[in-house]
Formats: C-alpha cells, sequence, structure tokens
C-alpha cells in the first residue's frame, strides 16, 4: 500500500508567465477531468502556450490550455484544446471577475501540481508587462546573476 505524501509535486510550469506578466494575486483551483487527461498529465504532456482563464455565467474556465491525448485511452476521444472547467469558490470568481472588467487585469494559469492525489492548478491576477519592461526585468536578472556567481567565486 502505497503512503500519500502532503508536498505537492510539480507537474508542469508555465515559465513564461514571470516574464510576461507581473504577478499580483495568487490561487488554488481544482481542475473537472477526465481519467484519459490526468495521466496524460502525470506524465507531463501539456502545453501552456496561450492559455488564459475566462470566466462565463459565473464560472471559471481555463482556455488554451494543451493536454496532449493519452496512448491508451482506448475508445475515448479527447479534444486536446477544450475548455476545462475550474472549481473555486464562488466568492474567489466573484473577486477575479470584478477586478478583470474594472481594472484591466488578466488571470493566467502558472502550475499544474498534484497536492493529496488531486490535480490541482495555481492560478494568478497579473497585469501585462511592456516590452520594456521585460528587457529591464531580463538585465536586471543577468545582473544578479552575474554578481552571484562573482561573490560565490572569491
Amino acid at each position: 500500500m502505497k503512503k500519500k505524501t502532503n508536498s505537492p509535486s510539480l507537474l508542469a510550469e508555465n515559465r513564461k508567465a514571470r516574464q510576461y506578466y507581473e504577478l499580483l494575486d495568487f490561487f488554488e483551483a481544482g481542475l473537472v477531468l477526465t481519467g484519459p487527461e490526468v495521466k496524460s498529465i502525470r506524465q507531463g504532456r501539456v502545453s501552456f502556450t496561450d492559455s488564459y482563464i475566462d470566466f462565463k455565467k459565473g464560472e471559471a474556465f481555463v482556455m488554451s490550455m494543451h493536454i496532449s491525448p493519452y496512448d491508451n485511452a482506448g475508445y475515448m476521444v479527447q479534444n486536446p484544446d477544450r475548455e476545462r472547467k475550474l472549481l473555486l469558490h464562488h466568492q474567489e470568481i466573484k473577486q477575479l471577475t470584478a477586478k478583470v472588467e474594472q481594472k484591466g487585469l488578466t488571470v493566467v494559469p502558472l502550475k499544474l501540481y498534484l497536492k493529496h492525489g488531486k490535480v490541482k492548478l495555481e492560478i494568478a491576477l497579473a497585469r501585462g508587462r511592456k516590452f520594456h519592461d521585460q528587457r529591464e526585468e531580463l538585465k536586471r536578472r543577468a545582473e544578479n546573476r552575474d554578481m552571484e556567481r562573482e561573490l560565490a567565486g572569491s
């Protein structure tokens, strides 16, 4: 019998989100998935390219998150880019919807991980960065990296 661990294990990460967006507030959401999708996610066959969170009729959906079809799914044919419902508290959905409508912010998916045997999605309220801000951020990170190398080498 396997013992469940309490620490979340990372399955996939949206690395570009921190480059393109200034992340303001973080939330954890469950996902409505099928069995073959869960198996494919466990294999790490997920792409966050151009994915975002949309709100319709008081519900939240993750749009255009690509989950490759599971090889041994049998007769169950899945659309890899279908919209998937997010499981959030009603109050969280209202709060996010209000902020997105008022301030011109967006909600982006950050990472998929396992927590107590369930697939969870970390999402963030974000403000888009301008192109010059992205370059400044990359330059600042490179300078910090060089400083760390010099300090470690001496």
